[in-house]
C-alpha cells in the first residue's frame, strides 16, 4: 500500500519567496482529475481505465483523485466524499472534475467521455505558479510530516490565497462492480485494485488560507 500526497492550489501570490525544493523554470499547468466513484457503479470501472490511461501517457502531468461517494459508495467513504460531490454539480455516475474548471455551462462536473479533452485544455495552459510536496512518515510516532513549497513565476489570477493537500492511498484490494472494464485493475480472484483513494483532505474541504510573509505583496494580474 503506498501513501501518497497531491496540492491543489487556487490562485495565491506572494513575494519575497525562498524556494528550496520547488522548480523556479516557467511552466504549464498540470491536471488533477476528481473522480467520483463507488464500488457499486457498474460502468466507474471504465472511468477509471480512462483516467490511468490518460496518467500513463501523460507521466508526471496528469494525477487523479478516487473519491467514493454517493449511493453507490458501500464502502470506502470519508467525511469529504459527499461534500466534494456536492459541489459539483453531477448528475450520474462516474463524472468528475478536471482541476475544477467550467468548461461549459455553470458545474464543474464532466462525464468520462470529457476526461482528456478537458485535460489536454489545461495542460496547454500556462501556470503562474509551481508547487511541490515533500513527505515523511515516523512509523514509530505514527506521524508524517508534509513540505509544500510554492513559486510564482508571474502574477496570480486573483488575490485569493487557498492551499489544498490531499491524503492519497492505493493499491486496495476489494470489490468493484463492472470490474471487467478494466481488467489491468482486477486480481487473479477476481478482486479489484482500487487506487489513488482519497483517505484525507488534510487541508479541509476549501483548503487553508494562505497569507503573505511580513514584508511581502499580493499581488494579483492585471495591477
Amino acid at each position: 500500500i503506498v501513501l501518497s500526497i497531491l496540492g491543489m492550489f487556487a490562485a495565491f501570490a506572494v513575494s519575497a519567496q525562498t524556494p528550496q525544493f520547488v522548480s523556479t523554470e516557467p511552466a504549464n499547468k498540470n491536471v488533477i482529475i476528481e473522480e467520483y466513484t463507488g464500488i457499486n457503479c457498474g460502468f466507474c470501472p471504465d472511468g477509471h481505465r480512462i483516467v490511468r490511461e490518460y496518467e500513463e501517457s501523460k507521466p508526471g502531468r496528469v494525477f487523479s483523485i478516487n473519491v467514493h461517494a454517493g449511493s453507490y459508495a458501500a464502502m470506502y467513504t470519508t467525511q469529504w466524499g459527499n461534500a466534494l460531490m456536492n459541489q459539483t454539480g453531477l448528475q450520474g455516475f462516474p463524472a468528475g472534475t478536471v482541476n475544477r474548471h467550467v468548461f461549459s455551462g455553470s458545474v464543474t462536473a464532466l462525464g468520462r467521455d470529457k476526461f482528456v479533452s478537458s485535460g489536454n485544455k489545461i495542460l496547454n495552459q500556462s501556470s503562474f505558479v509551481n508547487v511541490a510536496a515533500q513527505a515523511k512518515i515516523d512509523a514509530t510516532a505514527r506521524t508524517m510530516t508534509i513540505n509544500v513549497e510554492a513559486y510564482y513565476t508571474a502574477d496570480a489570477e486573483t488575490s485569493s490565497n487557498k492551499l489544498n493537500v490531499v491524503l492519497l492511498q492505493d493499491s486496495i484490494i476489494g470489490p468493484q462492480s463492472g470490474s471487467d472494464a478494466n481488467p489491468e485493475q482486477v486480481t487473479s480472484d477476481g478482486q479489484y485494485i482500487h487506487m489513488n483513494m482519497l483517505r484525507d483532505m488534510i487541508t479541509g474541504q476549501w483548503g487553508e488560507d494562505i497569507t503573505a510573509p511580513e514584508g511581502s505583496t499580493v499581488i494579483p494580474a492585471g495591477t
